[in-house]
């Protein structure tokens, strides 16, 4: 088995090696008609809400008036969330300091972050976004979020991952 995770090894797991922090990358099988953490979930075996799913928003600046949509292109940002959650776009927004936020386009997903629907890790992006995990993944011993790649997830502890990704704990759900 530990010959089996040494074979598999995703930009997010090197960063972590390189940076000494812990972890075991634990594979699922993937269906490509339901990627949603509660398939993940099953696969693993594992509770849904110690399994997060990692979305890529896009802010508007709380800046002046009159600035317009246009203003928040460039202003993205990252929520971590457990598996059975919805990101309260409003939450979301006020954690980040920003005036209001939604989805970022799934045609953007790629070209920004470098990682596809599915298979997006908080770790290792293309470039460090602010990132905001869900007060609850401090619950746990352990979390599970996405390896890089769809059908890999990598276990952690909250508070290590936390402070690798140099995030910050708000309330992002419901």
């Amino acid at each position: 088995m530990g010959k089996k995770e040494k074979e598999i090894k995703t930009n997010a797991a090197r960063l972590l090696d390189k940076a000494g922090v812990a972890y075991t990358t634990v594979p699922y099988e993937v269906d490509p008609d339901n990627l949603a953490a509660t398939h993940v979930a099953e696969q693993l075996g594992e509770d849904i809400r110690q399994v997060f799913k990692t979305l890529v928003l896009c802010g508007e600046p709380s800046g002046p008036k009159g600035q317009g949509a246009g203003a928040s292109r460039g202003c993205h940002f990252v929520c971590v969330v457990p598996g059975d959650g919805e990101v309260n776009l409003k939450k979301a927004a006020r954690a980040a300091g920003m005036k209001s936020a939604e989805m970022a386009p799934m045609k953007e997903l790629l070209p920004l972050t470098g990682y596809i629907r599915g298979g997006c890790s908080p770790i290792g992006m293309k470039k460090p976004f602010p990132t905001f995990f869900h007060r609850t993944a401090l619950d746990y011993e352990f979390i599970y979020v996405s390896a890089g790649v769809r059908g890999l997830q990598i276990k952690i502890a909250p508070k290590d991952l936390i402070g690798f990704v140099g995030a910050t704990v708000a309330d992002l759900t419901d």
